[in-house]
């Protein structure tokens, strides 16, 4: 997901998100949804939540 959509979704649910890095706004929405901020942590190995808003970003984190 490009960084517009990820500042867009944030913004959506009220959060401050402007000098924040991509992981960093992603787990600050993780949090803020009350699931664990665990975008872009070894967790995409064993989560089983295919279907994560996050997932295919975090995949990909863990291929690079």
């Amino acid at each position: 997901m490009k960084m517009q959509e990820i500042r867009n979704v944030a913004k959506e649910r009220g959060l401050k998100v402007e000098k924040m890095n991509k992981t960093e706004i992603i787990r600050t929405i993780q949090r803020a949804e009350g699931n664990a901020d665990c975008f872009g942590t070894e967790h995409v190995n064993i989560c089983g939540q295919t279907s994560c808003l996050w997932r295919e970003d975090c995949l990909a984190m863990q291929k690079a």
